[in-house]
Order: C-alpha cells, then structure tokens, then sequence
C-alpha cells in the first residue's frame, strides 16, 4: 500500500496535496520501493511503474521539472513544457499538478487563502540561499499575508552538517539567520526548516506548517541521498 504525508495545514477544501514516502512501489535494492525518480540508478521500468502507480491518486499527469538547485519558477498555465529547467512551478488551473522530487532537501507546498493558486518548490540550501522561496511566493502573484506554506520532508537540523560556505551564503548578508546554525565541531549543523521559515517571514508568509520530519534520520519511511548517496527521490505534489 502507498504511503503517503498528508499536509497539517488549514488549506482550502479545493486544494488537495501530499508527499510520497519510500514506501508502496516497485523498485527494490537501494531504491526500495517508491522511487520516482528516473535518473538515479533505478530501472527504469520500475520507475515507470512507480510513476503510473502515482498517476492513480492524481488528477493528471505532473509537469516534472528538470531541477538545478536553482531559482526559476515555472507558470504551468504559460509554460507547459515538460521537464523544463526550474526548481519551482505555479498554476491557477483546477486539476493542474505541480510537483517536485527531493531526498534531503526541502519541498515546500503554496496554496493561497482563496484556494485560486498553488505553488511547490524544491527548495535545497543552494536554492534557499538564492532566492527560490522568494522567487516562489513573488510568482504566485498574491498577498504575501494570504499564502499558506507546507514544509514536506526533509533532513533535519541535528544531521544536516554543513562547512563554512553555507554557513556564509546564508549569514553574510542576513546575519539573523545564524540562529539556524549551531556549531558541530569544526562544520555546522544548520535547520532548513528554521532557514525556510525565516525567509517566508521576511517576505510576509507568515503562515508555514510542516517540518516535523528528517529523511535522513527515518530510514524507514523517506529516501535520503546525505544517508545512502545512492538512493531514490519521493514527491511532493499539489493541484487545486
């Protein structure tokens, strides 16, 4: 049976959105079971399995996005090509699928109070200290004070370490974002979650939920590329 992470946020009824687990599919060795994504090692049968399994429980196929770690974001209403070089995508059209793969980095779901347009981004600490949240919530074309966010799964603060240079990407400019960071002998420990709340926040997204989750330490339910290397991607997807 799939498993799936259902969002613990007051979205509008119309809005539906979840992320995978590893669990419920096909694919066996390293990429045991859900794997869904299609160049990571996998067969690539199995993964298209794992995709036609996920395509039951969505309204249509998702626009999957050729990520980079980067911060373009795609309006799926505009641009409907796919497999399109960006790291977030947008839509105001019902039954529309945005959808972003990850294992350890944060995906982060958008839906606006009205329930009239959602957002996912892939949100990874290159893409987090870029801009891509930003980029995301500017591209949903609403009041910042009405968008909701959802932080799905990702690895948590007490196993992400990192070196010096993330530690300044994200603090030369904004100093107050060393509050994410703690010290983990000579390397850093920094929360993606925190990191990604203090973004929403400055730029007025003040209702985030989620981020309750660790890939890399819940072996058993999420896929985690700092933990395995080799490894699958879950999804985490939305549409109206």
């Amino acid at each position: 049976m799939t498993e799936l992470v259902l969002p613990d946020w007051p979205a509008p009824a119309n809005v539906r959105a979840f992320s995978t687990t590893r669990n419920g599919g096909f694919s066996t060795g390293p990429w045991d079971s859900l794997n869904l994504g299609e160049h990571c090692g996998d067969d690539p049968e199995l993964v298209r399995k794992n995709h036609q399994l996920l395509r039951t429980l969505l309204p249509s196929e998702p626009r999957w996005l050729r990520q980079v770690h980067g911060v373009h974001v795609l309006d799926l209403d505009i641009q409907g090509e796919q497999a399109a070089e960006a790291d977030a995508c947008t839509s105001a059209v019902a039954g529309q699928v945005c959808a972003v793969l990850t294992a350890d980095c944060l995906p982060v779901l958008f839906c606006n109070a009205t329930g009239t347009r959602i957002a996912a981004a892939h949100a990874g600490w290159r893409g987090l200290a870029g801009g891509v949240l930003e980029a995301t919530v500017a591209a949903m074309e609403c009041r910042p004070a009405e968008v909701l966010a959802w932080l799905g799964p990702a690895i948590g603060a007490d196993t992400f370490e990192v070196g010096e240079d993330v530690f300044t990407a994200f603090t030369q400019t904004r100093p107050e974002n060393a509050v994410a960071f703690k010290r983990h002998g000579d390397r850093w420990l920094a929360d993606l979650y925190l990191l990604a709340r203090l973004v929403l926040n400055k730029v007025g997204v003040d209702q985030a939920w989620g981020g309750q989750h660790c890939t890399f330490t819940e072996q058993d339910k999420f896929f985690s590329y700092r933990r395995d290397g080799n490894t699958g991607r879950m999804a985490s997807v939305i549409w109206l």
